[in-house]
């Protein structure tokens, strides 16, 4: 399987269902007053995170998530349906950055942690919501309010109790393959491991514990040489590491020294991080050397462990004192700076766009004004009128001024085009 640890996708909540302009009509009901229900909200979309995910590959098969609509609202007062929500599925570890603001809205760091990324569109109302004892028979509704529409980023940081380090060829692979289940692929020759791979390891008491093979380091991998830099941020979310070093290679000491070089350039977490050095493959090494090896070593850290994770040396007492750090060092809390998400809650669309298109016509586009204008039936003056006075209020007028509007114009709005006067026009009206 291919291993993706960053994707780009966008979602769109559920639009909100219109709301109905109907009349109750039953025989023997006299003036049965309005009965247009309101429609149903739209769907929010979650992200959720789960522990059986290990890649963000299904986002780069899929990336654009829709939640459903609501159903607009019905005759005889009743209510259209509210959309089903949508959850997205994410592995853990993933952390959410909303592109528009370069924010980290979220971090998902334990199993089925659910969070709301975008909230879907309040239903509108219909007619019978408006009626009171003044305005009896009020003839217009509410249009549905939108869905938010996001582009996200996300990127995958996995997490396991134990990090392993070391150049290509260190025997990581052959290492995670006989502590665990895992089966990674190995074979002779530089960067066998692309992917990371991750073992689960039982302990002597009936828990276990999760090893990342993260894929070899190799001098500037920091700046990004080799195939390691791309999973460096992988392991600082371990416990500790286990830096595994190849004693048949031809300056292991060196080779150590170039890969803690690489996590200090990386980050000062990783730099910080407890390691316990694995001297592997002391099958093909003489005792004389191996001897020579731990004393050059011993300048580093005092836990050294020689194995074979060919054959099996050593490797007990490794795990042994592997679960005893595990006991003794808790997992790392990250103080990753959420900022609160309030464009997950924003269906406010009110902006609006004016276009002239001729010396004595307008066009006004915009999100609201298209919703408000999909709900008018321009045959009906109440509904005009109250579309004008919401257009008022909104500053549509006062723009359109700023364009050059006159009495006379015709302003269009989604499929309506009406004529403008101002208050004046009428008052002057009035009194001819």
């Amino acid at each position: 399987m291919k291993f993706l640890d960053k994707a780009k996708i966008r979602i769109i909540s559920g639009h909100g269902g219109n709301g109905m302009v109907a009349w109750r009509r039953e025989k023997y009901v006299d003036k049965g007053g309005p009965a247009g229900g309101d429609g149903g909200r739209g769907g929010d979309i979650y992200f959720v995170a789960d522990e059986n995910m290990s890649t963000l590959l299904d986002f780069k098969i899929k990336s654009v998530y829709k939640a459903e609509r609501g159903e607009n609202g019905g005759i005889k007062g009743m209510h259209g349906a509210c959309a089903k929500d949508l959850y997205i599925r994410v592995p853990l570890g993933t952390m959410v950055r909303d592109t528009k603001t370069g924010k980290i809205i979220a971090d998902f760091t334990e199993n089925e942690q659910t969070i709301l990324i975008a909230k879907g569109g309040r239903g509108g109302r219909g007619n019978a919501r408006f009626a009171t004892a003044q305005k009896r028979a009020p003839q217009f509704c509410e249009p549905g309010e939108p869905g938010i529409e996001r582009v996200l980023e996300l990127e995958l940081k996995l997490i396991a109790d134990i990090g392993l380090l070391g150049m290509p060829n260190a025997g990581k692979s052959t290492f995670i393959s006989a502590v665990s289940s895992a089966k990674p692929k190995i074979a002779d020759y530089p960067f066998t491991t692309l992917v990371p791979n991750l073992g689960v390891v039982k302990k002597s008491d009936g828990g276990s514990y999760v090893i990342a093979d993260i894929p070899g380091l190799i001098e500037g991998a920091s700046e990004g040489v080799g195939l390691g830099h791309e999973f460096l941020r992988h392991v600082e979310r371990c416990r500790f590491l286990l830096h595994i070093v190849d004693l048949t290679a031809e300056n292991p000491v060196e080779n150590y020294k170039i890969i803690n070089n690489e996590l200090k350039k990386h980050s000062e977490q990783l730099r910080n991080l407890y390691q316990i050095l694995v001297l592997n493959k002391i099958d093909s090494v003489t005792e004389e050397d191996l001897r020579k090896y731990i004393n050059e070593f011993r300048d580093f850290s005092s836990d050294i462990f020689p194995i074979s994770a060919v054959t099996g040396q050593g490797i007990d007492k490794l795990l042994f004192f592997i679960e005893e750090k595990i006991d003794e060092i808790p997992k790392p809390v990250f103080e990753i700076q959420l900022e609160e998400d309030e464009a997950a809650y924003d269906n406010d669309d009110s902006s609006f766009e004016i276009s002239k298109i001729a010396k004595d016509a307008f066009i006004v586009n915009g999100g609201k004004i298209n919703r408000l204008a999909s709900v008018t039936d321009s045959r009906n003056t109440e509904q005009v009128i109250r579309l004008q006075n919401i257009l008022k209020g909104m500053g549509v007028f006062e723009e359109l001024k700023k364009y050059g509007l006159k009495n006379g114009d015709v302003v269009i709005f989604g499929h309506l085009e009406l004529a403008y006067y101002d208050d004046e026009f009428w008052g002057d009206e009035a009194k001819g």
